[in-house]
């Protein structure tokens, strides 16, 4: 392997966003060279890999977003990209229900945001919400959404990278960012320099520390988030489809509810809870000494202010540890279920959510800063994974091909 390479375009990160990207690229110029690098062995080994596989339908955002249109869109031409590729697909759909008479108002709300922005979702009573799913329980009303499915994440990302390998896309597994080195150069973990006419962040839970090199990020920081489901093992199905509550939509997380993944099994979560390190997965598993310190310090003055709610946040998250606690808050969703059938942890992703430093809040829609040489994906947030493709086209159009 030369410890010099060139490329036209360099792509730092190979989770879904950074397979995305080279795929958007490849397609508007087919001959360009396409480096795409990442710290581990192969693809979607973070956020990409760990996530639900849910495709979401985008009724949850306000119509002036990036974040609702892309998951309108995502949700299209994933779904497309899935059937094309002969990939699983559980398309099980959704509903919204309301817990008692003061949510019904939040589910109304979501009809409005969902057909504002030309989403498929309508209103419908309990009798309708018993042919959908039997064991859903609401009050009065419930958001139907026909168009949300479920996909492997994993699956999806490695075929991306199979597309991409056949149209002379490279990788570099073991080769993740290091420094940055003059003008069109970085440097990576293993020694290599490596030259672009464009740098490409998709670095996920360090995008901001990669963008800070290059004099971006100034005001934003990655605040990571731990996300477990608990996975049901009985040998019956009590849920047909996915089951979600009115959440709060003055923070990202949409509570914990009922997921039917892609082979049928049947979860409750996720969990929200703040973690103390960026990728503080189990134990002490990828300590990081100096991210403690930055962490514990942003996190601390978030508690203190309780900004955005997040003391409240904070606490009751931390009690989701306790299983009885966590199905005790989908029980409410349903009218019957063994949660002694709760009984097995998922593997634990971590949400890369982005804090703004100045007014101390989360940042709900999509970030991305950059110039000429460089250009830094800061927020690609939740749900990044039904986003992707329209994200990534935005991305060439605005930042890309305007130059």
């Amino acid at each position: 392997m030369n410890s010099q390479q060139r490329c036209d375009f360099l792509i730092i990160g190979a989770g879904i966003i950074g397979l995305a990207m080279a795929r958007e690229l490849k397609s508007r110029l087919p001959a360009a060279d396409i480096l795409v690098i990442d710290k581990e062995a192969d693809v979607a080994y973070h956020g990409s890999g760990r996530n639900s596989g849910v495709l979401h339908a985008g009724f949850y955002y306000s119509a002036d977003s990036l974040k609702a249109r892309f998951t309108r869109d995502g949700n299209r031409l994933m779904t497309a990209y899935v059937k094309e590729r002969g990939l699983s697909i559980n398309q099980c759909h959704k509903v919204v229900v309301a817990s008692d008479e003061g949510e019904i108002e939040g589910v109304q709300e979501l009809q409005r945001r969902g057909e504002r922005n030309g989403v498929d979702v309508r209103i419908i009573d309990e009798q309708e919400l018993a042919e959908i799913d039997p064991n859903a329980k609401t009050t009065g009303i419930a958001l139907y959404s026909p168009t949300t499915a479920t996909v492997d994440p994993g699956q999806v990302c490695h075929a991306l990278k199979e597309d991409l390998e056949a149209v002379g896309v490279r990788f570099l597994f073991g080769q993740g960012y290091y420094r940055r080195e003059g003008r069109n150069a970085i440097v990576t973990t293993g020694g290599m320099v490596l030259e672009a006419g464009l740098v490409i962040n998709a670095a996920g839970l360090y995008a901001d520390t990669v963008a800070r090199d290059y004099g971006f990020s100034q005001n934003y920081t990655i605040i990571p988030f731990k996300g477990i489901y608990l996975k049901y093992t009985g040998t019956d199905k009590p849920i047909r489809t996915n089951i979600y509550p009115v959440p709060n939509l003055k923070n990202p997380f949409l509570g914990v509810h009922y997921t039917v993944t892609v082979d049928g099994t049947i979860k409750i979560g996720p969990t929200a809870i703040p973690a103390f390190w960026r990728q503080n997965y189990v134990g002490l598993e990828n300590f990081s000494l100096g991210e403690l310190f930055e962490i514990i310090g942003w996190e601390s003055r978030l508690f203190l202010g309780d900004n955005f709610g997040f003391r409240s946040l904070a606490l009751s998250e931390l009690k989701k540890y306790d299983r009885s606690y966590f199905t005790g808050l989908a029980v409410k969703m349903v009218k019957q279920i063994d949660t002694s059938g709760f009984n097995q942890w998922s593997k634990p992703g971590i949400r890369a959510q982005l804090l703004n430093t100045t007014t101390k809040e989360l940042v709900q829609d999509f970030v991305v800063e950059g110039d000429s040489r460089s250009v830094h994906l800061l927020n690609a947030v939740s749900p990044a994974f039904t986003c992707s493709f329209p994200f990534a086209a935005w991305v060439v159009d605005h930042y890309i091909l305007k130059q």
